[in-house]
């Protein structure tokens, strides 16, 4: 290997944080969408039920408590869930980021894959498995339990917190991912209490409706 292709090889990551920084800065969506509460409780709601069934034949998760994130829903405003399954009730909401390679200033419209260097968000159910210490810090490892996510593992798609995801929602479309579901530090602090005193594993479901 040539001394610039070490070189090259050395800085393609560099380049692409970069490039991941870039893509987390407040750049104002002029066509913000408007929030329909009334279509996403009836999502949520729908999707609950999918994952009751599901449940009721995989009672290895969690049926008590589910992860939902709806990315039909401008990413500026709340699209991440924690749903009680018996209570049928959102419990807390935050936001979460979706991939680079989904993005499109209409959230009607994002792209989504399965496929390893696409930067894209997968669609479909995960399990929420064990954590371990990564590049933002603590992180869950997610496996895609549906064609459409099957890959999440080998494509590293975890569940992690990055400091440049806000807390509260804004008119602004918030930062990129490299295909995780990343959300604020504060959020995933709560999300992490759940997962670690949950006797089971929990669902995340990503899904556009």
């Amino acid at each position: 290997m040539g001394r610039l292709d070490i070189f090259m090889k050395k800085n393609s990551l560099i380049i692409l944080f970069f490039v991941f920084l870039i893509s987390c800065g407040n750049k104002v969506n002029k066509s913000v969408p408007p929030k329909n509460r009334e279509r996403t409780l009836k999502n949520i709601s729908e999707k609950g039920d999918e994952l009751r069934a599901y449940i009721n034949n995989h009672p290895t998760y969690n049926k008590d408590i589910a992860f939902f994130a709806d990315m039909s829903i401008f990413s500026g405003y709340n699209r991440f869930f924690v749903y009680d399954l018996k209570k049928n009730s959102i419990v807390k909401e935050g936001l979460v980021a979706h991939g680079s390679g989904s993005d499109n200033p209409d959230p009607e419209k994002l792209t989504f894959s399965n496929v390893e260097g696409s930067y894209c968000t997968s669609l479909g159910k995960y399990k929420v498995a064990e954590s371990y210490e990564g590049d933002f810090g603590k992180a869950y490892k997610l496996y895609g339990l549906d064609a459409s996510n099957s890959k999440a593992y080998d494509r590293s798609i975890v569940m992690h917190k990055f400091s440049a995801v806000p807390d509260k929602e804004q008119t602004s479309p918030i930062c990129l991912s490299l295909g995780c579901p990343m959300v604020s530090p504060s959020f995933f602090q709560y999300l992490e209490n759940i997962i670690d005193h949950s006797s089971k594993n929990i669902l995340l479901y990503i899904y556009k409706s």
